[in-house]
């Protein structure tokens, strides 16, 4: 219990192997929270007209204009930084943490950092703790001007710059004019930051229906309008097809094109032609082109790609496609949002699925007497225990005809 692991913990015996600790502790904190004596009380509310971003404890507001860390009993501001105009909104942020074990060439490395993305494409580098600018990138040269997306490719060493879908205008679409290049993709290593390369998602080499792509731990995901979904394999895309390498800040001619890497108003040559579809890894169908991987041995979750089927995902085997024992997941809620579900971004193979009203975390494990087969099994579950709050409330109609409505204060529980 409790009690019994505070005990071990206070005489040392976790105090050798971190990793322990930590599995020890976030053991405790999962026992108390699900354990039904365990009451939460409100200690701190704010509100903001903008969207609020939470990163790793710090809570940021007014378009990250604003930084509150949340780690202390009470949050306390971190900084405020004077309001910004809409040419400098921030699109997207990543926090960026430092390296352990590693030599960096500034003092500044070795403190968190938060990358943003602006509307004008900048991309910036600016300090966790003050806000303050330590670095900029602008990426918009001649061939794209809307980057609006930011992700980790492999979490704090390679981070993917997207652009918004190329659309070109009624006019020029009316006048017959075809727009083959639908995406563009910036790669930058981090810490030191340095640009990798630079390139076109064309319809040509995927074809005409691609609606979105990602990049995720060396994998290239591109998405189609019916719902399927093609993995490639982005480390070899980028070694076979590079033009020319080049570094931040280095003088080139490019194209015609005269300037510095990463200043404006040059911005990031498109350096990485790709001329011939790349070998296909994996290809699957789902709904809403929803796919992940994860887990040990790998496996993926998709939803068929058939409406009735929203909300049913499926837990299949990346080896050979097979479904894993107890592998269908279906909540059966119906709420204002719909239930989700994702692997555990720590590496451990667990499934998260989030409803309405509980959290089930599951994991992969091996058929007994079978090993080469899995089946899903619950981890444990967090129940949201609602108070049936019932609002009894009344309306006279013009006619004089009294009303009566009867209504739960939350209305996303499930039927």
């Amino acid at each position: 219990n409790v009690c019994r692991l505070l005990t071990r913990r206070a005489h040392g015996f976790y105090a050798r192997d971190a990793g322990v600790a930590h599995r020890k502790n976030l053991g405790l904190l999962r026992r108390i929270m699900c354990q039904e004596s365990t009451k939460f009380k409100n200690v701190w509310t704010t509100h903001s007209a903008s969207p609020i971003a939470y990163e790793r404890g710090r809570i940021y507001m007014d378009n990250y204009q604003c930084c509150i860390t949340s780690i202390a009993q009470q949050p306390r501001l971190i900084y405020q930084k004077s309001k910004c105009a809409k040419s400098e909104k921030i699109e997207d942020a990543l926090l960026l943490e430092c390296p352990l074990g590693e030599m960096l060439p500034n003092p500044s490395d070795y403190k968190a950092s938060l990358i943003v993305l602006t509307v004008q494409n900048w991309l910036l580098r600016l300090s966790a703790d003050s806000g303050e600018v330590l670095e900029k990138v602008y990426l918009a040269g001649s061939c794209c001007k809307f980057f609006r997306y930011l992700s980790w490719d492999t979490p704090q060493e390679v981070m993917i710059v997207k652009s918004a879908q190329n659309k070109l205008p009624a006019t020029a679409r009316q006048a017959g004019i075809q727009q083959t290049v639908l995406f563009y993709l910036a790669v930058f290593q981090v810490l030191p930051l340095s640009f990798i390369g630079m390139l076109e998602i064309n319809k040509k080499i995927f074809g005409n229906s691609v609606t979105d792509v990602a990049v995720s731990n060396g994998i290239l995901i591109v998405m189609y309008s019916m719902g399927l979904v093609r993995l490639y394999n982005f480390k070899a895309i980028l070694e076979q097809f590079m033009e020319q390498p080049f570094d931040l800040g280095q003088e080139f001619n490019w194209n015609g094109q005269v300037g510095v890497v990463g200043k404006y108003p040059f911005g990031l040559p498109c350096n990485i032609k790709i001329t011939d579809t790349p070998p296909l890894l994996f290809e699957a169908s789902s709904l809403e082109n929803a796919f992940q991987i994860g887990g040990y041995p790998w496996h993926y979750i998709i939803t068929p790609n058939k409406k009735k089927h929203k909300g049913v995902f499926h837990i299949c085997s990346l080896k050979d496609n097979a479904l894993a024992k107890n592998g269908i997941q279906d909540m059966k809620c119906c709420s204002l949002e719909p239930d989700w579900i994702y692997f555990h971004p720590d590496m451990s193979g667990r499934i998260i699925h989030v409803g309405p009203n509980l959290i089930k975390v599951l994991k992969l494990k091996e058929v007994k007497n079978h090993a080469d087969q899995m089946e899903i099994a619950e981890d444990f579950t967090i129940v949201a225990n609602r108070e049936n709050c019932v609002n009894n409330s009344v309306t006279v109609t013009a006619s004089g005809r009294v009303v009566k409505k009867r209504f739960t204060l939350l209305d996303d529980d499930p039927e």
